[in-house]
């Protein structure tokens, strides 16, 4: 692993001193997240309310550039040339670099429906069971710690083999013993523990960025 990657921490943590206690937990969570994408995994990330909002917000930051660019390497674009010659420029141009990953809050017609026809706890669960593989990572995002969709989306996450991530607040909950890493910040009202969550996944998501994309 680059040594400018494992910086990202240090940095956040030199911004918000609060998340000192935290270090070692990030520190396990970047190592997670690179070897993941490293093994050709993808990420699975969920979280109700705004928490939801939270995991689409991470999806964004990995899908396409964040900090860094991520240009088209030069194989990509032999193959674009190709197969669609008159084109291939224009995509080159504008499409970027990306890090798989998944919100498992976006799938309105399948959690809809398997919330109708079978338990709606369940919906996130069904869809790790669908799309989840050993080399991937979840991270279940949830203020309280005991979102029970959570919680059975990380079980079944385990299941299967998955590495799971937990983004939490300082409270006693169940996934704080259930997850794999367990990054929790410390704050106990809802709306201080989002405010931490944010600069953490922002850190998250440079970190592995950097890792892959900085020259």
């Amino acid at each position: 692993m680059k040594e400018t990657t494992l910086v990202k921490v240090g940095a956040l943590i030199d911004r918000y001193p609060v998340l000192d206690d935290c270090r070692t937990a990030l520190v396990e969570a970047v190592k997670a997240l690179c070897e993941s994408y490293r093994r050709g995994g993808k990420l699975l990330v969920c979280g109700n309310g705004g928490s939801a909002s939270d995991a689409e917000h991470i999806v964004g930051e990995l899908m396409k550039g964040f900090i860094l660019k991520r240009p088209i390497d030069d194989a990509l674009y032999e193959k674009m040339k190709k197969i669609c010659p008159t084109e291939a420029d224009y995509l080159r141009d504008n499409l970027q670099g990306a890090l798989p990953a998944v919100s498992l809050m976006n799938a309105v017609a399948l959690n809809s429906a398997f919330a109708n026809d079978q338990a709606p706890d369940l919906a996130m669960a069904q869809q790790v069971l669908g799309l989840g593989k050993a080399e991937d990572v979840l991270i279940g995002i949830s203020t309280s710690g005991n979102s029970a969709n959570v919680i059975y989306a990380v079980q079944m996450a385990r299941v299967k083999g998955i590495k799971t991530i937990g983004l939490i607040g300082n409270r006693e909950c169940r996934l704080k013993d259930l997850c794999d890493i367990v990054i929790c910040v410390p704050e106990t009202e809802t709306y201080k523990i989002q405010e931490l969550h944010l600069p953490v996944y922002h850190m998250l998501c440079m970190a592995v960025e950097n890792e892959f994309f900085d020259k």
